[in-house]
């Protein structure tokens, strides 16, 4: 279905295509209304999920933790200081392997005080271990959603994916969306079966106290995971462009950098601008390119060389 909406919308619809299960949410602008869209599909019986208000963005991230550990699918979203208030919970997401998928709204961090777009507030969490894609529209933010649930969730890596769009750039501004049938994505994303679900029947210890000779080994695996989520970011992209016939690049997008004498590396929604940059260049003979950093974390060393 072909419709037009903003990039917090499409956000949104893609949770409810992904069939998530719970969703916990603050508000916090530019991100708020992701999370009103998700009130009112829930409201209306459009979208099959626990809707759970907290008091800030710490509590819906461990919230999150929580119902993933059961074997929840889960979902919220954020921006700016609403992020910066999760950082201890980000932490311990990575930590406990929850896949939890979270749209990023990215906004200026004040002081002095700023709600406008701005890529400091993700770049700031770059290393607590999060997976973080960086979306140029709004049709990559849905179809990058639905992908991100698809290699989070896989037992090779179990890591959360923080899937950035540019505040008000695109999450106030209106675009063609071409929205999947559920059938589609019910075949392209399988549910959530995590291997040691919380059960009452079967108790064990879920992140409990760990001594410096095994924090190690936890943290190495971590690092593992992270290396296995290359390749399944691109495996993922392959059969979500087999299935819907709409692909981003992987890791890294080349746009005419072939013979390029210069070359615009860039990530977020400016890509789009730079490559209609590149082709004014190229119009008067000179040889430029663009190259989009979709994939910030893992960082694509080798693409970019």
């Amino acid at each position: 279905m072909i419709d037009m909406m903003n990039a917090n919308h499409a956000a949104a619809i893609a949770a409810k295509l992904a069939r998530v299960d719970v969703t916990a949410v603050y508000p916090i602008t530019p991100q708020t209304s992701i999370s009103e869209k998700l009130a009112e599909m829930v409201q209306k019986g459009e979208m099959d999920a626990k809707f759970l208000t907290v008091e800030s963005e710490h509590s819906a991230m461990s919230v999150l933790i929580g119902a993933s550990y059961a074997g929840a699918r889960t979902f919220t979203a954020t921006s700016s200081h609403g992020l910066a208030l999760m950082h201890e919970m980000l932490m311990w997401a990575v930590g406990a392997r929850r896949p939890i998928v979270m749209p990023v709204a990215a906004r200026t961090i004040g002081a002095p005080w700023n709600i406008w777009g701005e890529h400091q507030d993700v770049i700031t969490e770059r290393d607590t271990g999060w997976l973080q894609i960086f979306c140029e529209n709004n049709q990559e933010v849905l179809d990058t959603v639905l992908m991100a649930y698809r290699v989070a969730e896989d037992p090779e890596v179990m890591l959360p994916i923080m899937v950035v769009e540019d505040g008000f750039i695109m999450s106030h501004t209106v675009d063609i969306v071409d929205v999947p049938e559920q059938d589609r994505v019910d075949r392209y994303l399988p549910p959530f079966r995590p291997k040691y679900p919380i059960d009452v029947n079967n108790p064990m210890r879920h992140g409990g106290l760990v001594m410096p000779d095994w924090w190690t080994e936890f943290r190495y695996l971590i690092h593992l995971s992270q290396e296995a989520a290359r390749t399944k970011l691109v495996e993922a992209e392959k059969a979500f462009e087999e299935e819907f016939g709409r692909s981003y690049g992987g890791l890294m997008e080349y746009y005419q950098c072939e013979d390029a004498d210069a070359i615009l590396v860039i990530a977020g929604s400016a890509a789009g601008t730079a490559k209609e940059v590149a082709d004014r260049f190229r119009s008067e003979g000179k040889k430029v390119g663009v190259a989009k950093l979709r994939v910030f974390r893992p960082f694509p060393a080798k693409e970019v060389r």
